[in-house]
C-alpha cells in the first residue's frame, strides 16, 4: 500500500512566515535596560577568556556572576538607572566634525549566543506586538538584512553559535 503525504493547508503559519528584517547597528540598546541575565556556556567562557587573554577563572571572577548552576555576565547600574552589560562601554567618536558618544560592546566578536541570536528570541517572535515593542528600542529591527522563516527559526532554536561560514 502506498501512502500519500498531504500537506495540511489549515496549519497556522507563524506571523513572521514571510520573513523579518534585522541588521545589528551596534547601538548597545539591547545591552542595557532592566536587570536581567546574559547566560554564557562553558565554551563561551573559554572564548571570552582567550579573547581577553586572561585565565578562565580570572574571567569568571571579574566579569561573571553565578546564579544557581548557571553563569551570567555581570551588569552595572548606569547614570540613567538602567543596567548595562559589563562589556558595554561609552566611547566618543568624531562624526561630521562633532564628537558624539556611542555605546558599544567591547567584546562584540565573541558575544554570547544569547546576544548573537537577538532579536530572534521566542518572546519577541510570539506576536507582532512583541516584535514591534522591541523594535521601538532597536534601530536595526525591520531594516537591513532579510531573514526567511527557516533562518529565523534556526536562530530562535540555536544551541551553539551559528556557523559563520554558512551562506
Amino acid at each position: 500500500m502506498k501512502l500519500t503525504v498531504v500537506e495540511d493547508t489549515n496549519a497556522k503559519k507563524p506571523w513572521y512566515a514571510d520573513g523579518l528584517s534585522f541588521t545589528c547597528t551596534q547601538c548597545g540598546n539591547c545591552c542595557t535596560g532592566g536587570p536581567g541575565y546574559v547566560w554564557i556556556s562553558k565554551i563561551e567562557i573559554e572564548r571570552f577568556a582567550a579573547y581577553l587573554k586572561i585565565e578562565r577563572d580570572a574571567f569568571i571572577k571579574k566579569y561573571c556572576r553565578v546564579i544557581g548552576n548557571k553563569i551570567s555576565l555581570k551588569e552595572g547600574k548606569n547614570l540613567r538607572g538602567e543596567y548595562d552589560c559589563v562589556f558595554l562601554e561609552v566611547i566618543n567618536i568624531k562624526e561630521n566634525g562633532r564628537i558624539k558618544s556611542r555605546r558599544v560592546c567591547t567584546a562584540y566578536e565573541v558575544r554570547p549566543l544569547q546576544c548573537r541570536t537577538w532579536p530572534f528570541w521566542d518572546g519577541l517572535l510570539s506576536t507582532p506586538k512583541s516584535w514591534d515593542h522591541a523594535a521601538e528600542r532597536c534601530p536595526g529591527m525591520n531594516k537591513g538584512k532579510q531573514y526567511n522563516i527557516k533562518q529565523i527559526e534556526a536562530l530562535r532554536d540555536a544551541e551553539d553559535w551559528p556557523d559563520a561560514t554558512a551562506k
